[in-house]
Formats: structure tokens, C-alpha cells, sequence
């Protein structure tokens, strides 16, 4: 006799995982780059770290507000067509068993079969079935605005904070270059603990988003370095 197991499925992460990969990733990066910046235009570590520290509040606040409407925004046009959808089943029954057979025979099963699974699906939970099945909707991708905004702004401000210590404890004269190695480092363990939660490479995803936060700092460090020879 075989025992009965719950499955993981990586799908059931999607909501929160996109949300905190991006809000960890943006507080690295974008705090290690505004710190690397300023810096590279011969600012006194006080003031460096006076702009890394609003720009943590800023971007907190910024990646919280965005996710927000974002997310707000598909979670109403979901709702909008759930609604449609709604009162379509209550002025014609018919046609949308027709429109959920024709979906199902697409799919391989046989017409007479379709139809079988089409009503008794329609029977359980009419409006369910056709959200999942016609509007590709499920619980699993249902836009959630306030979890997005919360993980998005939390993440941002726990990735944003390690470039920041590692200013507070780098020697002077070694600023730039321990405060972006450090911070590429953090990306990487950061990329790869995201594909391994996601189900994807670790390499892949750790290289990436080191890539990426190698060639923002390095921007950032030569508008520094350029303005602050300017002024």
C-alpha cells in the first residue's frame, strides 16, 4: 500500500519569492552603488554613510509603494473579470459549459468526455472552474498587494543594511573596493539562495544578479569619481 505525501511545489512561492528576491537585490545593489558613488567622489565616511542610510529609507519606502499599486492594479483587473465572468454564468449556463468543453477538448480530452468534466466541475463550483481554467486564475498567483509591499520593503531594507555595516567597518582607505566586493559577494550568496528556493540553477541565478551589481557600482563609482573631480 502506498503512503500518501504532500508535495512541494515551487509555484506555491511565486507570490512572496519574486516580491523579496526583488526588494533584497535592489537594497544591495542600489545602496552599495549610492555608497561607491558618493564615496568615489572624496566624501568625508560620515556623509557617505548619511546617503547610504536615506537612501535605504527611500528605497524602502519606494519598493513598498511601487509593489503596492502595482500588484493593486492586477489584483483589480483579476476581480473585474471574475466579475464578468460571474455574471456571465447567471445570464447563459449554456454557453459557458460549451466555452469550458471547447477548452478541455484543446486540451486532449474527447468531446463527450470534455463535456462530462465540464459540467460536473461547473456543478462543484461554476465560477471557480472558469477562473482557473478559461481566466488562469488560482489561489496560488492571486495578486496580493499588501504581501507584496511588506516583503518588498522589508527585503529592501535587510539588503540594504549589509553594504551599509560593511561601510561603518571598512578602513578608509579601502572603502570602494571592500564595500563593493563585499556587497558583489552578498549578491551572489543572495542570487543563489533564490534559485535554490525558486527550484532553478544556482550558478545562473547567482551570476546574474552579481553581473548586474557589478556593472551598477562601476557606473555609479566613475559618475563619482567624474562629478566630484568636477565640483
Amino acid at each position: 500500500m502506498r503512503t500518501r505525501h504532500l508535495e512541494l511545489h515551487y509555484a506555491e512561492r511565486i507570490g512572496w519569492l519574486r516580491a523579496a528576491v526583488l526588494g533584497a537585490n535592489d537594497g544591495i545593489v542600489s545602496t552599495a552603488s549610492l555608497v561607491v558613488g558618493v564615496a568615489a567622489a572624496e566624501t568625508a565616511r560620515g556623509d557617505v554613510i548619511v546617503a547610504g542610510v536615506a537612501g535605504l529609507v527611500a528605497g524602502a519606502m519606494s519598493m513598498a509603494a511601487g509593489e503596492y499599486v502595482s500588484v493593486s492594479s492586477q489584483s483589480d483587473t483579476e476581480k473585474a473579470d471574475l466579475a464578468r465572468e460571474r455574471g456571465e454564468l447567471e445570464t447563459d449556463v449554456e454557453f459557458e459549459q460549451e466555452e469550458l468543453t471547447e477548452i478541455y477538448v484543446k486540451r486532449g480530452l474527447e468531446p463527450s468526455l470534455a463535456r462530462q468534466v465540464a459540467i460536473q466541475l461547473m456543478e462543484h463550483d461554476a465560477l471557480g472552474a472558469h477562473a482557473r481554467d478559461e481566466l488562469g486564475l488560482s489561489e496560488i498567483h492571486t495578486a496580493r498587494p499588501l504581501q507584496a509591499a511588506l516583503a518588498s520593503a522589508i527585503t529592501f531594507a535587510l539588503g540594504a543594511a549589509l553594504p551599509l555595516v560593511m561601510t561603518l567597518i571598512s578602513p578608509s582607505s579601502v572603502m570602494i573596493p571592500f564595500v563593493a566586493g563585499s556587497s558583489l559577494v552578498f549578491l551572489a550568496l543572495m542570487g543563489g539562495l533564490a534559485a535554490r528556493t525558486g527550484g532553478a540553477k544556482l550558478a545562473v541565478g547567482a551570476g546574474r544578479v552579481t553581473l548586474w551589481g557589478a556593472l551598477a557600482m562601476a557606473a555609479t563609482a566613475a559618475v563619482g569619481a567624474i562629478f566630484g573631480t568636477v565640483v
